[in-house]
């Protein structure tokens, strides 16, 4: 990695998947008087906010598409470019599929920061594709106030395959394949109080693939995948409870975190995200104290993925995970809903 005496996050207001528009608000612009078309063959829409659209081939296959892109959360370039481009492929895998190809998005303040760091971030860009196996084949650029990279990346899974949001079922143990606390440690490095361990911990964990995804789709009982991002733990499970219909338990002194994630709370780097997050989700929650509060809500930037997995398919998954490298427990569960509301217990 190169050194660079500019810092991209001086030149953004948000950081990596804390850019996100609140699910408050985005529930607001999503509504909408337009009928759209009716298309049978379109498996997965944005009825049950999955990760991606998932449209059916007609021959046993589905192709998939997503995109996702936000502004710098750390301040090399490249490694901007890499955690981006990461981010967005991971969306393909939490559908139970594999990407095929990429195409870029990418805005670049023109006037005030040089061309050579924006050809930096693409070819972070290009080294996650090529950790993924595919190309990135194109994609569009703007002059734009802030720096923004992403990609809309199109995949591919067997229909068979294919892991909704709302195929959650009652008594599923719920499992995290990374540690929360990204977007607390980016507020530490906003900060410039983060130690070099610290933040090279957590670039190591946003360039990580969640390749592992295709692979336990085609486990029997891993029932629903879904990847954690800006909306927090809490916001994410939220979203595969209510489309399932169920709720569930979190018991928080299992899920994994990231080192000093505590210290740099109590230092105030909780970033906004996290205030807004449970601003529109918080009363799901039970009561939770403020540190865990500013876990379950952190936004993850190249987070992990959570499963739900019935109990007679645990010894496979366990399997595959093992192999892949994950030391996982199961953090949570589950559980059937009251009355007509979906809500998480946080024991």
């Amino acid at each position: 990695m190169k050194n660079h005496k500019v810092n991209l996050t001086d030149y953004s207001h948000g950081q990596g998947c804390g850019c996100k528009i609140s699910p408050k608000i985005l529930d607001i612009i999503l509504q909408s008087s337009v009928n759209e078309i009716s298309d049978h063959r379109l498996i997965v829409g944005n009825k049950n906010k999955d990760d991606a659209a998932v449209y059916d081939l007609g021959n046993g296959e589905a192709v998939i598409s997503t995109t996702d892109f936000f502004m710098p959360i750390v301040n090399d370039p490249f490694t901007f470019g890499r955690i981006a481009a990461t981010n967005a492929i991971s969306d393909i895998y939490a559908m139970g599929g594999n990407p095929l190809m990429a195409i870029s998005i990418f805005g670049w303040p023109i006037d005030v920061l040089s061309p050579e760091l924006g050809r930096e971030v693409i070819d972070g860009g290009r080294m996650a594709c090529k950790d993924a196996g595919i190309i990135l084949a194109g994609g569009h650029s703007i002059d734009s106030p802030e720096p923004i990279f992403g990609l809309s990346v199109t995949g591919k899974v067997n229909i068979s395959n294919i892991k909704k949001n709302s195929t959650a079922k009652i008594g599923d143990k719920i499992y995290l394949t990374k540690p929360l606390g990204l977007g607390i440690l980016a507020t530490a490095q906003k900060q410039n109080i983060i130690n070099k361990s610290d933040k090279n911990t957590a670039i190591d964990t946003m360039c990580q693939l969640n390749n592992i995804g295709p692979e336990i789709a085609k486990v029997d009982g891993v029932n629903a995948i879904t990847d954690v991002t800006g909306f927090g733990l809490a916001g994410h499970l939220l979203e595969v409870c209510q489309a399932s219909k169920v709720s569930a338990n979190i018991e928080y002194k299992k899920v994994p975190i990231m080192p000093n994630t505590i210290k740099y709370i109590n230092h105030g780097c909780s970033p906004g995200g996290a205030t807004r997050n449970f601003e529109s989700y918080g009363h799901y929650l039970t009561e939770i104290d403020p540190e865990t509060r500013a876990i379950v809500c952190d936004p993850q930037t190249s987070g992990g993925l959570l499963v739900m997995v019935s109990e007679y398919a645990i010894e496979e998954f366990h399997k595959l995970t093992t192999e892949a490298g994950l030391n996982l427990q199961a953090i949570g569960e589950i559980t059937k809903i009251s009355g007509n509301k979906s809500s998480i217990e946080i024991i």
